[in-house]
């Protein structure tokens, strides 16, 4: 259904994805009853409320809105399906809307001296001649291009809604495909909405049930390519593989095609998928390498990615310097004590371009950074030393433990907000132009994070990378540290002493024992079992000693691990449930806000799940004050010492509960104690990486909860799955080539793994 109305009020907006709820006035008396405002107005207009994405916030023209009506919790709404402007066809009317702000780079002034030159053809020359406001007193080139790009942009993604609006889409949905596929993105959805399959959140299953409502041809060549791209891209983000054998992919995709098919003589054949994935390898729409099929994107990203490896690998490098004397005017002035392999470490870091130093917890790595960063100020005073890790907590603790003066994320240096919204970064850079690197806890680092990392390095720059291969790999596709490890190229120092804890510790002992597949744990103070016969016995239990652990430790040193996030009484979600009622209950309506299912209180221990400028995705902290103003209710949080923040309503979407987490989520922190579930009912993710990562976030206590014989069997499984990449060998390819320009000589080993590589 349709209304035509003005905008007369908002009561919500939310500027990061553009959702608001607004107040619409208008003539028309088929608006419900239940709809509409009781109140009186002058005008003797009706109010309803509309709730959509990008509502024109201005009464400068009128809308057409297409929709329908929801009651809810708070009413009976108008859901805005797609709007259309209707701009009064006057100068007064053309000229209230170009003032309005909505197009960026025109203001009240500019818009007067636009309308006074072109008057009622204003929006005509704005839509199919906009190099003649060039004739307008004040617009340059630059303001010309703001103002066409705005225009544009708002046009387009208008467009392109209205023609995708089965899929319901936002305008942050609308403008990543306009960055997608750019100004032809509208012919080329008319003709082919399977296209969308390579855009994020638009699964072929999504795209295919909505197409197959008005054109049911299973056997469309354009089908069968959105099952293609979305096969890889599930390939990619379930299982974090760069690319799928061929015999692989083109299983996944007919089963993909034919899924929802009941007619068997409908169905889409094998030789059928195998044709049009040769179409698509002629066509460049994807990669295949020696029969591993990539998309193009993918594919640049690890090959781009290697080449800037092996150009730092293969840089001349300047004389070493004998530090002998350096590392024991340092040893001794801060007082430590360091193993041959630390120094060899040292002494790695400063004679290669690129050196890894890996280690389970415990065994000395901050001590060896401490060395490096000792020797470097002595030798180097004013060169720039730059401290990053993939998350805020791990920077921090990085600069804490290492005592330099900060550390900082590699997306905030970088200026990177994610790999889907790489298109709207918060900050542009040009590169890094520190002269020594260090970045911890790289197993979590992506290849999409890793070449960016690589190839902002400045040249001659030492880096050195530190972290622990046996941990969970990253959440992102591929499994880049390994790959680095594995090459043969780069300088590892292995730390297998262990050095942090006491001699009756015994969690760095048990991690070694649980990555060697050894289940004869030892149990004691700091490293306990608590015997359960379910999952719901295990939650129990947890509960139980959570209690007690902040009581007698402080709430903010007892964190809660679980495998998974909703499965169960045992998982994340279910436990800060539960927990939150025991140790948080309600007190008022006053201390409590709402935001879709969530709910938060004053006193709650929360986690911030996207990076911001001011804050990291995985930081902890609580809910300090919630309060009510004239522009809404304002949420005071504190990160920690000096990071207090104030969020409104519609930040919170970015926090969860905190009380348990994930031990994804989790990867790169660390606690004081560590309580974990061991349950059967999480035997899916219970593998020996998930069981060794929970078990090294602590540094006090560890106390499981469960069955000993889960354990066991998490224990004896040794790897979730093998992610496909060629990122090692395709290394040791450019190295070859690099060092050969330069006149270096290729290792033997390196001439036998090429060639047994083919």
């Amino acid at each position: 259904m349709s209304y035509t109305g003005t905008y007369d009020g908002k009561i919500f907006h939310n500027p990061s994805n553009k959702f608001c709820i607004v107040v619409i006035k208008t003539s028309d008396t088929s608006i419900p009853e239940q709809a509409r405002d009781k109140r009186r107005y002058r005008d003797h207009l009706i109010r309803f409320t509309a709730v959509g994405y990008e509502i024109p916030m201005t009464d400068a023209v009128e809308l057409e809105l297409d929709g329908e009506w929801v009651n809810g919790k708070y009413g009976m709404q108008f859901q805005v399906e797609q709007w259309r402007e209707i701009v009064p066809k006057t100068k007064e009317g053309v000229l209230s809307y170009l003032g309005s702000g909505l197009i960026k780079g025109i203001g009240e002034k500019t818009a007067s001296e636009i309308v006074a030159k072109f008057g009622t053809n204003t929006l005509d020359i704005l839509e199919k001649h906009p190099e003649r406001l060039l004739e307008v007193r004040g617009i340059t080139e630059n303001k010309l291009e703001d103002i066409r790009t705005s225009f544009a942009e708002s046009r387009m993604l208008r467009d392109i809604m209205a023609l995708l609006a089965p899929f319901k889409l936002t305008p942050k949905t609308a403008l990543k495909i306009y960055q997608h596929f750019g100004a032809a993105c509208l012919d080329l959805l008319r003709k082919s909405p399977f296209e969308l399959c390579q855009i994020p959140g638009f699964g072929f299953r999504r795209v295919d049930a909505i197409v197959r409502k008005t054109d049911n041809r299973p056997r469309d060549p354009m089908r069968i390519r959105g099952a293609v791209h979305c096969a890889l891209g599930e390939a990619k983000g379930k299982q974090g593989h760069l690319f799928l054998e061929r015999k692989a992919l083109c299983k996944a995709t007919f089963k993909l095609l034919n899924e929802k098919i009941p007619l068997p003589e409908m169905r889409v054949r094998t030789e059928e998928v195998e044709k049009e994935l040769d179409g698509m390898i002629l066509s460049g729409l994807v990669v295949s390498m020696r029969d591993n099929i990539y998309h193009p994107a993918i594919f640049a990203q690890e090959d781009e990615t290697a080449s800037w490896i092996a150009r730092l690998l293969a840089e001349e490098k300047p004389p070493m310097k004998d530090i002998s004397g350096l590392i024991d005017a340092v040893r001794e002035e801060q007082g430590l004590k360091t193993s041959g392999k630390q120094e060899s470490a040292v002494r790695a870091a400063f004679l290669y371009n690129l050196s890894i130093i890996t280690g389970s917890p415990g065994t000395g790595k901050t001590t060896v950074l401490k060395m490096i960063l000792g020797v470097y100020r002595r030798l180097y005073p004013n060169k720039k030393i730059i401290l990053m890790a993939p998350t805020g907590r791990a920077s921090r603790r990085m600069a804490e433990s290492t005592g330099f003066d900060k550390a900082c994320t590699l997306h905030s240096e970088l200026g990177l907000v994610s790999e889907e919204d790489e298109g709207s970064r918060s900050r542009k850079k040009d590169g890094m132009d520190a002269d020594m690197v260090i970045v911890d806890e790289f197993s979590m680092v992506d290849m999409w994070l890793a070449g960016r990392f690589f190839q902002a390095l400045k040249k001659g720059a030492k880096i050195i990378l530190v972290g622990d291969p046996d941990q969970l790999p990253s959440v992102g596709a591929g499994n880049v540290f390994k790959e680095l490890i594995q090459c043969g190229l780069v300088p590892v120092t292995v730390l297998d002493e262990i050095f942090r804890q006491t001699k009756d510790s015994l969690i760095a002992h048990n991690a070694r024992f649980i990555h060697e597949g050894n289940t004869k744990l030892y149990y004691g103070n700091d490293f306990q079992f608590l015997p359960c016969d379910n999952q719901e016995d295990a939650a129990a239990a947890i509960i139980e000693r959570y209690c007690q652990e902040i009581e007698e430790n402080g709430i903010e040193h007892v964190q809660i691990l679980s495998p998974f996030r909703t499965e169960g009484a045992a998982s994340s979600d279910h436990l800060n449930t539960a927990i939150r009622e025991i140790v948080n209950p309600f007190r008022s309506t006053e201390d409590e806000v709402r935001i879709g299912p969530k709910t938060f209180r004053v006193g709650d221990r929360i986690m911030q799940t996207k990076n911001t400028n001011k804050v990291s995705n995985g930081d902890l902290g609580f809910i300090r004050y919630i309060e009510d103003t004239p522009d809404g209710k304002r949420i005071g949080l504190e990160f920690g010492k000096n990071r207090n923040l104030e969020y409104g309503t519609e930040d919170l979407v970015n926090l969860n509960l905190a009380y348990a987490a994930t031990i994804h989520k989790a990867m790169g922190s660390e606690y004081d104690i560590v309580l974990m579930p061991v349950v059967k009912a999480h035997y899916m993710m219970l593998y020996r990486n998930l069981l060794y990562t929970g078990i090294t976030r602590a540094r006090k206590k560890v106390v499981l909860a469960g069955e000993k014989s889960v354990l066991f069997m998490a224990i004896h499984r040794n790897e979730i799955s093998k992610r496909n990449t060629l990122l090692g060998e395709r290394i040791r390819l450019y190295y070859k080539a690099y060092a050969k320009s330069a006149g270096t000589a290729v290792p033997e080993f390196l001439e036998e793994k090429l060639k047994a590589a083919g």
